[in-house]
């Protein structure tokens, strides 16, 4: 009785383990996805570039003007799971020189590496799953335009369980999705643009909205503002603030003023924007003004909450 039992036991666990291996694979994309891309265009991509807000994390920490198209990776996100750090995507041996199309629109799209491994969400690839095909092409062309760099990709350092990659795929099942965040009705053209802009290639939620106990943004407070998934070297977070209309957020701001802000740094009230904003910045000011505007006009129609965050 006892030997049957061990049996069944066993049969339980090794269909459980099939079952999660299953489960947990890793997905790219499909063929009528890379059917759907035409050759990248570089000069189009260097706008996809700076909206996606790439050189915030792959350029070296402290990297100024032209400095921050050299790729070469090393910032360090300090979170929850560990420390994660930038690798270098340059275009060369040590980046991604060796990347095809298809290797590079898997990690923007399904979040999986060339070697066919998960890729830690600490490259936001749960907001670029929105990126239309052919602006991955086109930000393909551009990045391998840029000055290659040898410097060598760090590894992350995370401790168990959250070093085995293989977890993400139960991750991806509940937290990768390809819709739009929020339902809007009706939208114009303009707010369309921008909530490309801000879902998809800016990522703004990734930081400006609550996140839950396992790392997933809770959408029900979308871009409410939330405590920075960074931890700071006091062992402390910072706040990420409100970018909704509603109490705490930016509803006495007009579009005008969050379009400015977006390129100059200053808010309405005087005061600048810090932190990693000021990267930000960077990026959206480089950007034409209708894509600027565009942002301004979606944060003033989105549905308005109070704080995602305790103040303290």
């Amino acid at each position: 009785m006892l030997r049957k039992l061990a049996l069944v036991a066993g049969g339980i666990v090794i269909i459980a383990l099939a079952a999660f291996w299953i489960v947990t694979m890793p997905q790219t994309i499909d063929a009528a996805t890379m059917a759907a891309m035409k050759e990248g265009d570089a000069n189009r991509g260097e706008r996809i570039f700076w909206a996606g807000g790439c050189a915030s994390c792959h350029a070296a920490p402290g990297a100024q003007d032209e400095a921050r198209k050299v790729l070469s990776g090393g910032l360090e996100l300090v979170s929850d799971f560990g420390t994660f750090v930038a690798p270098n995507i340059s275009p060369s041996p040590q980046g991604i020189g060796d990347w095809s199309l298809q290797d590079f629109a898997n990690a923007l799209l399904k979040g999986v590496g060339k070697n066919g491994h998960h890729l830690y969400p600490s490259f936001p690839y749960t907001s670029y799953t929105r990126m239309q095909p052919q602006d991955v092409a086109d930000l393909y062309a551009f990045i391998m335009t840029l000055p290659p760099s040898d410097k060598p990709s760090e590894p992350n350092r995370l401790a168990f369980p959250f070093n085995v990659r293989r977890g993400l795929g139960l991750w991806k099942l509940l937290f990768l999705d390809n819709g739009p965040a929020v339902d809007l009705e009706n939208p114009s053209d303009q707010v369309k643009r921008g909530q490309y802009l801000v879902e998809a290639l800016g990522h703004c939620g990734e930081c400006h909205t609550p996140r839950n106990l396992i790392g997933g943004l809770d959408k029900s407070k979308w871009l409410a503002g939330a405590l920075s998934p960074e931890t700071g070297s006091d062992g402390k977070k910072g706040i990420v603030p409100n970018i909704t209309t509603g109490p705490g957020g930016i509803g006495d701001w007009s579009a005008q003023d969050i379009a400015y802000a977006l390129q100059s740094g200053f808010t309405p009230d005087f005061d600048s924007l810090g932190g990693s904003m000021t990267d930000v910045v960077a990026n959206m000011a480089k950007l034409p003004d209708e894509d600027r505007q565009a942002i301004a006009a979606y944060l003033k129609v989105i549905p308005p909450h109070p704080d995602g965050f305790e103040r303290h």
